[in-house]
């Protein structure tokens, strides 16, 4: 199988790379580097540094290179995401996101290209309380438009606290997990915003690639899938775990009290059942 992943220099889209690799298809990356990384390029895959909120993308021209007629599929990871750098800088977070969707979803339209959507879980918490949340719905709204219109096969997939290999530790884009690893690692007390008690569902990115993978398979298009692990924790409650004593800073604007997944389609059409758990993880981390 042929696959186009964009954003696939970032986090979830290196973990969902090597997994295809691993699985045998052929794949090519358009990435701008802006969070992704070299170092999470991986071999056997080719990478092309473009900016998808563009609208000159050769995407003919990337494909004809790789010897694709079109890819079979495409995954769309690419975004800026995390709130706080959105409500800094609003224009380039709506911008980019929307804008690289919407390129994107007109190509596949053109091709007839079935597409797999990263979207968020912070649609729950308020779509106004961040130009991040409200620019990843729109990604949402655009893919239902093509659906609709056009009848092109798109699955929207919402994230919750997705941890794992090649999370950013450090920067305005930095997870959550991936701080307090870093400030674990370098022997520093946890930072947190708030009081602590704001709980969070983390999800290994292992489970969700092996959910986005399943709807592939499965053909599952035209589905809203939640890839939340369905149990979440406090903020003090992963400090405890990490056996550090933390500091408390006020907390930040737009930030969710509580994330948890209680949607069970993905259950119960794709059989998807996230394996991995935050304390086993964290325990193999310690």
């Amino acid at each position: 199988m042929k696959v186009l992943v964009t954003g696939g220099a970032g986090f979830v889209g290196s973990n969902l790379i090597k997994r295809l690799l691993e699985d045998g298809n052929e794949v090519i990356c358009l990435d701008n580097y802006s969070t992704g990384k070299k170092e999470n390029e991986l071999e056997g895959c080719k990478y092309f540094n473009f900016d998808l909120s563009e609208s000159n993308v050769p995407f003919d021209e990337i494909c004809a290179v790789q010897r694709f007629e079109k890819p079979d599929i495409i995954y769309h990871m690419a975004a800026l995401a995390r709130i706080q750098p959105s409500i800094k800088n609003p224009v380039k977070s709506i911008g980019n996101n929307f804008n690289s969707t919407l390129n994107i979803l007109e190509w596949a339209r053109e091709k007839n290209i079935p597409m797999v959507f990263a979207g968020s879980s912070s649609f729950h918490h308020g779509l106004w309380g961040s130009p991040y949340a409200w620019s990843k719905h729109a990604g949402e709204q655009l893919c239902k438009l093509y659906d609709n219109v056009y009848n092109l096969p798109v699955a929207t997939c919402r994230f919750y606290n997705v941890y794992g290999p090649n999370q950013l530790e450090d920067g305005a884009y930095a997870t959550v997990l991936g701080i307090f690893i870093k400030q674990h690692k370098e022997g520093r007390p946890l930072t947190i915003t708030g009081n602590g008690e704001q709980r969070r569902d983390f999800t290994h990115v292992d489970d969700i690639v092996d959910a986005l993978i399943r709807i592939q398979k499965q053909q599952a298009y035209n589905n809203n899938f939640e890839l939340g692990r369905g149990k979440n924790y406090s903020v003090n409650e992963i400090a405890k775990m990490l056996k550090i004593n933390p500091i408390y800073k006020p907390g930040k604007p737009g930030e969710a009290r509580n994330t948890l997944n209680t949607d069970r389609l993905a259950i119960e059409m794709l059989g998807w059942e996230p394996q991995i758990n935050l304390e086993d993880y964290l325990a193999s981390y310690l």
